[in-house]
């Protein structure tokens, strides 16, 4: 089915929907709403009034978001106050805005059926809300996503059915009263169908000799697994968002979230089984997320754990394990044994260094929409995240260090809920944390090379994948614990509580 008949071709049985109202309106009477047929769309609104709530926004907006409009048109909602009412910060051409508006057309083009089936349901909001936002739905967004979540009571049904336009399997993310961690209103489509990014499963790997597309300043993400060593590239993992294979004896899903920049490695197994995962096609504040085969439960590519499904509440969480963002150079230096993924994936890519979202990466602007921008750091400016559980117990502590800090000072000492640890930074921009415990040991803050660190009596310590090795006596071992570079945005918007260190 097309885009343009996605909301129009709902068909209902029957006009049961224009009699009495129930406490909460049919989802179908909201689908009939969205409909491309006027008369339709607008019996279905005029059903719908009596019995509105501003907690049925998300019905609303979630079909606005699937309609395509352009406000150079003769009609439509924000064509004459789009100047007035536009989002600043809106990208022309990015998925989920509209280009400005072109003052020098002189003759607009009529509204296609989807601009004006848009424009009938936004007119609806105003009028039944009292509220006026940027025809771009960002106002709304913001506006619903600041109410109580206190959805319609078929909304996750409403939302698999609506999602089974773009793709049938996306109806299995959201039964009927589907168990939930996060708001479904904020569950956003991100352009593709279900592993419309495809994963890789079981990649083919060489030797470092053999990865003659690699040049010393590509980027890598770097990961040790008892003894052996592996890079996933950049360039490569950008496609795929996740890598599943077997590393040091362990299997690993290497998930990579491009939006937020943000690359973990977790073990495949959590509860005594093993999950194989792929992804949604849905983000959640620009968030991945992904869906285990076994039970259709949507996954926190951030967190680990299930947010949406049947596996909401079952204390699964996947484990981490500690990457490294590097260059290939670097990475081969210290890890010559290493393999890295081969160019050989069965898919068709421009794998060249770069061409994935060259254009994201290149400018500061958003593709979807997050709750909240905090302007400490620009959005795309990369920290160092972990999350520290504090010593007397409770709540983790979200943690996002500037990585220009850990730069000018490549080794540096935390202290956080309690806890110290000391990040290392090579030359080359790689970061490592190191928890240190009961230790008394404190750390010059400088560093002779990329191999070892001197403390403050003088004695060195190598710096290893696994732990900081004491050279004087290697029985003496401050471990490595997991963090992850990230965008600011990203963390920021899955942790609006998050500790900064800039």
């Amino acid at each position: 089915m097309t885009r343009s008949a996605l909301i129009g071709a709902v068909v209902l049985a029957g006009t049961s929907w224009l009699g009495a109202q129930p406490s909460a309106p049919s989802i179908d009477l909201f689908f009939a709403a969205g409909s491309l047929d006027e008369k339709t769309s607008r019996a279905a609104l005029e059903a719908l009034a009596p019995a509105w709530r501003d907690a049925y926004t998300p019905l609303i907006v979630d079909m606005a978001r699937l309609l395509r409009w352009d406000p150079r048109t003769v009609e439509g909602i924000g064509d004459d106050e789009f100047a007035d009412h536009a989002d600043p910060d809106a990208v022309g051409g990015a998925p989920g805005t509209a280009p400005r508006r072109d003052a020098t057309r002189s003759t607009p083009r009529p509204p296609s059926a989807e601009s004006r089936a848009r424009s009938r349901l936004l007119q609806f909001l105003e009028k039944q809300t009292g509220k006026r936002f940027d025809p771009q739905l960002r106002g709304w967004r913001q506006w619903m996503w600041s109410l109580p979540d206190e959805p319609h009571p078929d909304y996750a049904r409403f939302k698999g059915a609506l999602y089974s336009r773009i793709d049938p399997r996306m109806a299995q993310f959201f039964p009927p009263a589907v168990p939930a961690r996060i708001r479904l209103d904020e569950i956003d489509w991100g352009g593709v169908v279900v592993n419309g990014i495809p994963p890789l499963y079981d990649p083919k790997v060489i030797p470092a000799a053999d990865a003659r597309y690699l040049r010393d300043g590509h980027v890598v993400f770097g990961l040790v697994i008892n003894g052996e060593a592996r890079a996933y590239p950049k360039r490569i993992l950008a496609w795929h968002e996740m890598a599943r294979g077997r590393l040091g004896g362990v299997d690993v899903h290497v998930v990579y979230c491009t939006l937020c920049g943000t690359v973990i490695p977790y073990e495949s197994v959590a509860g005594n089984r093993t999950w194989r995962f792929g992804t949604s096609g849905l983000l959640y504040r620009s968030n991945k997320l992904m869906f285990d085969e076994e039970t259709a439960s949507l996954w926190s590519a951030l967190e680990g754990r299930p947010v949406v499904g049947p596996l909401v509440g079952s204390g699964l969480q996947l484990q981490t394990r500690p990457v490294v963002t590097t260059t290939w150079g670097e990475w081969r230096r210290e890890h010559p044994a290493t393999t890295v993924l081969s160019l050989e994936t069965g898919h068709t890519r421009d794998y060249a260094e770069g061409a994935a979202y060259r254009d994201y990466f290149s400018r500061d602007d958003l593709y979807f929409q997050v709750p909240g921008n905090d302007r400490r750091l620009k959005n795309k400016a990369e920290v160092l995240t972990l999350r520290v559980r504090p010593s007397a117990g409770g709540e983790a502590v979200p943690v996002a260090i500037d990585e220009r800090l850990l730069r000018r000072q490549p080794v540096y000492p935390l202290d956080i809920a309690g806890r110290r640890f000391v990040i290392v930074t090579s030359r080359g921009g790689a970061n490592r944390v190191y928890a240190l415990g009961s230790s008394d040991a404190a750390f010059q803050t400088s560093r002779p090379d990329d191999q070892t660190v001197i403390d403050g009596q003088g004695r060195r310590w190598r710096v290893t994948e696994d732990a900081l090795v004491r050279s004087d006596d290697e029985a003496v071992r401050l471990p490595r614990v997991p963090a992850q570079r990230a965008f600011w945005f990203g963390w920021r918007a899955q942790y609006p509580a998050t500790l900064l260190v800039e």
